[in-house]
């Protein structure tokens, strides 16, 4: 694979695909969650190893994929922050590692941020990050849905 990474705001027409994706996914667990309420909050996404961003993943002209840094990731979550959030990675390109290369590099712009603890939530998906270090922190309830919040501490940052 011939993946190059990008900010969102350096391939501004990525968005609304990028909204599409992740309204389908995370729609159940996030209250009035839609595609318009994405794509403002990808604006505010200006790029740079700051927060908020989005990186994305391309083959060529394709997207594939991306992962935020986010201060808050869920209403009813806050006590933890800041996120490593929507990690997607489009069907067709699952399985070949690239959910853990923007894992890793989300965590590796975290760092370099002074981040001292890093936080994600995920329901069903603990097992894929628990072999990438991250520890299970709470369990809770996003409306209805079991999810776990899962940190990684800052010695496991940067590999």
């Amino acid at each position: 694979m011939s993946w190059r990474f990008a900010w969102l705001s350096e391939v501004p027409e990525r968005a609304a695909q990028l909204a599409e994706w992740h309204v389908a996914e995370w729609a159940p667990l996030i209250p009035g969650f839609n595609v318009p309420d994405m794509l403002a909050e990808f604006a505010t996404h200006d790029g740079g190893e700051k927060i908020p961003t989005t990186l994305v993943a391309l083959d060529g002209e394709d997207l594939l994929g991306s992962v935020s840094l986010l201060e808050n990731d869920h209403d009813d979550i806050r006590a933890y922050s800041p996120w490593l959030a929507s990690l997607f990675v489009r069907p067709q390109s699952r399985g070949s590692g690239l959910g853990v290369e923007l894992v890793r590099r989300c965590e590796d712009i975290a760092q370099r941020l002074g981040i001292a603890r890093l936080y994600l939530y995920t329901s069903g998906q603990e097992p894929f990050y628990r072999r990438l270090g991250w520890q299970d922190v709470a369990s809770v309830s996003l409306r209805g849905v079991q999810a776990s919040v899962m940190g990684i501490a800052p010695r496991a940052l940067g590999h």
